[in-house]
């Protein structure tokens, strides 16, 4: 094992570059293996997960998803409040800011984008619930895709560019995900379902997270500092990857579902109107079925 680590880290280094020396020792940052076995298996979860619980009942998991969410809540805030005072503090430019400038404030942001990089891990359990609830329909393409390659884009982020230009993406997404999973977690009981009425608002401020970071990664593009290039082209193509499996969810999961919606009510395939089932057409079928059973 420490021969292949010594092999795959020589061959990045002389693709990438020297790496970061202030990141040197953390914890999954050493070598790149640890990582990568974590996405094998956890796209071994997701192909054989499925087919293990097909014949078994789901699980509830209620408890421990409300302990879950809370505590990826807790922790995005906790992320997002660090680096808006991080780059504050460092003063960062908003076109453009290199790796080397901040003083203090860079290893601030380090720090807090290490544990941005490790909850990318933690995440993994959303995809294990959904196979444990044998909600397979919510694993997704856009699901794990998003899920297998953030582990690994954030590895090298936090070898070769650990902060500076860094930020934007990550603060964004913190803030997303405090009301993202602040959400599943108050879905996780049952009582309170019916005053959850933002999920649609969410998938919109991830598309909006998406756009805002292709324009702050171009102005960097635009306005160039000692950031590397190459890492702000990746990151455009990588968030408009993102961009079009999104919003192809957000059409079928929203624009699509509420176009059928009407076209059922209209053809009169439904007797439920504004989540009230239409108390005439229920009579109305009582009535001819109460004549049948006199037949």
């Amino acid at each position: 094992m420490e021969l292949l680590d010594k092999t795959i880290n020589s061959y990045f280094d002389v693709w990438l570059g020297p790496r970061d020396p202030r990141v040197k020792g953390w914890l999954l940052l050493e070598n790149y293996t640890p990582t990568f076995i974590f996405s094998v298996f956890y796209l071994l979860i997701v192909w054989l997960g499925p087919k293990y619980m097909r014949n078994k009942q789901p699980f509830s998991c209620r408890g421990i998803l409300v302990i879950y969410n809370l505590g990826l809540t807790l922790l995005s805030l906790y992320m997002f409040y660090e680096l808006v005072t991080g780059v504050l503090e460092g003063g960062y430019n908003f076109f453009c800011q290199d790796t080397h400038s901040g003083g203090e404030a860079d290893m601030k942001i380090i720090r807090v984008l290490w544990w941005y990089y490790f909850s990318k891990l933690i995440e993994f359990m959303d995809t294990f619930f959904f196979i444990l609830r044998k909600n397979n329909h919510q694993v997704t393409v856009l699901h794990v895709y998003h899920h297998a390659t953030m582990l690994n884009i954030w590895w090298f982020v936090m070898n070769w560019v650990p902060c500076g230009h860094s930020y934007f993406g990550a603060t964004l997404n913190s803030f997303i995900h405090v009301l993202m999973y602040s959400y599943y977690g108050l879905s996780a009981v049952p009582a309170m379902r019916p005053y959850l009425w933002w999920k649609k608002y969410i998938t919109q401020g991830q598309l909006i997270q998406f756009v805002l970071t292709i324009f702050q990664t171009s102005c960097g593009v635009v306005w160039p500092c000692a950031f590397p290039q190459g890492w702000l082209y990746f990151q455009i193509s990588y968030m408009i990857s993102l961009i079009i499996l999104f919003t192809n969810f957000y059409i079928q999961t929203y624009n699509k579902k509420a176009s059928s919606r009407r076209k059922e009510y209209q053809n009169g395939s439904t007797a439920i109107a504004n989540g009230y089932t239409n108390s005439f057409s229920s009579l109305e079928n009582n009535v001819k079925q109460r004549k049948q059973r006199k037949d």
